[in-house]
């Protein structure tokens, strides 16, 4: 019998254990959600929200970068959907006046968590020795005499 176990793993292996569980999680949302919307387009909008979610998590794990992009474009796409529909409203639907509907404020935080670990693992990072070699009033990568410092 085998057990599953994270020691030994890098935090990078984490993050992506965490980025799989995430966008599982919007998808699994959005098939809830879509239970009940199925009369209009709106329904079908979340189930291929749930199947765009589950294809990145599976890209996500065989190590794909169109995996993270697809996860990344599901969980900014619903958050923007839900926002849309809760100011001026999907085209054709009204005005849906429930913000602080519960399954909605878990979705948006759990998009947002995955957004977050998206940026962290491929937003650019400047590199500790740099950093740690300019004076804080710098920014990062501006050198101490470099342009436009008067000699």
């Amino acid at each position: 019998m085998s057990t599953v176990t994270i020691r030994g793993t890098t935090p990078s292996d984490k993050l992506v254990g965490a980025a799989i569980s995430l966008i599982v999680i919007v998808g699994f949302i959005h098939l809830v959600d879509a239970t009940g919307n199925l009369r209009d387009y709106q329904g079908l909008l979340e189930l291929a929200n749930f199947f765009g979610a589950l294809t990145a998590a599976v890209g996500i794990y065989r190590g794909h970068r169109w995996g993270w992009a697809l996860g990344a474009m599901v969980a900014v796409g619903a958050f923007a959907a839900y926002m849309i529909s809760r100011t001026v409203g999907l085209p054709g639907l009204p005005v849906d006046a429930y913000w602080l509907e519960p399954i909605g404020l878990l979705s948006l935080l759990v998009e947002s968590l995955f957004v977050g670990i998206f940026l962290t693992i491929f937003a650019p990072s400047h590199s500790i020795k740099e950093a740690k070699n300019t004076p804080s009033w710098l920014p990062v990568g501006v050198k101490k005499g470099g342009r436009g410092a008067s000699s």
